[in-house]
């Protein structure tokens, strides 16, 4: 599940992947936009964090209150706010909902989720009622609005909204980061050994979940400690 905002940054569900800008501004260009900034946001809807964008409900500090201008976007409505076709309907988070669970963000639960397109099972298929989260598994229908996320909305006053942007994939952090620069997830080669600096072995994958290559002591492997 992708945020987005586009033109010069791109709003995507909490790492940030810096692009390298050339540091001659004084090249020609054939469109206003000279550098494109993107922050991948990981495991997070675009209605998680702007459902309600440009209007925040302001019973909390600080308030928000939108330029004049602003267009509304395409978010939760009135309808779905209170006619939800999940088993809860959203819910607005607080500053005291400042810390949540995290939800099931794997390959085939977001697929359950979608189901076949009608977008209805995601409270059965990716909630999750630890720490932070209500009992009932509602919290996974949860989003924050200008009062929580005051930086994000603040961002967006500026950049373009890429609401009806919608990911090509299921899956948690490495299937996204993978799509989101190549297109695609398949036709990979995992790399599985490295001989004087080379790769030495490689594994053909269609990448479905977080696999940790070679090399990666950061990964869920063990790490042995140094002798």
């Amino acid at each position: 599940m992708i945020a987005a905002a586009v033109a010069s940054i791109v709003m995507a569900a909490g790492l940030a992947a810096p692009a390298q800008a050339n540091k001659d501004n004084s090249a020609s260009t054939k469109t206003p936009i000279r550098h494109l900034v993107i922050i991948f946001g990981e495991n997070e809807s675009f209605d998680h964090y702007f459902a309600t964008y440009p209007k925040a409900k302001n019973t909390e500090q600080p308030r928000f209150q939108a330029d004049p201008d602003t267009p509304a976007i395409n978010g939760l409505s009135a309808g779905m706010l209170t006619h939800n076709p999940n088993l809860f309907n959203p819910v607005r988070l607080g500053r005291e909902d400042a810390y949540t669970c995290s939800f099931n963000h794997d390959y085939t639960a977001e697929q359950k989720a979608a189901d076949g397109g009608l977008l209805d099972k995601f409270v059965q298929a990716t909630s999750r009622v630890g720490e932070g989260c209500a009992t009932d598994g509602s919290t996974v229908m949860g989003y924050f609005d200008g009062n929580t996320v005051t930086a994000l909305w603040n961002y967006a006053q500026h950049f373009a909204m890429n609401d009806n942007s919608f990911g090509t994939n299921f899956g948690p952090s490495t299937v996204g980061a993978i799509n989101l620069v190549s297109g695609q997830t398949g036709n990979g080669h995992l790399a599985s050994g490295f001989a004087k600096g080379n790769v030495a072995s490689f594994t053909p994958v269609t990448v479905t979940g977080d696999p940790d290559p070679a090399l990666d002591d950061r990964g869920r492997r063990t790490i042995r400690p140094a002798t």
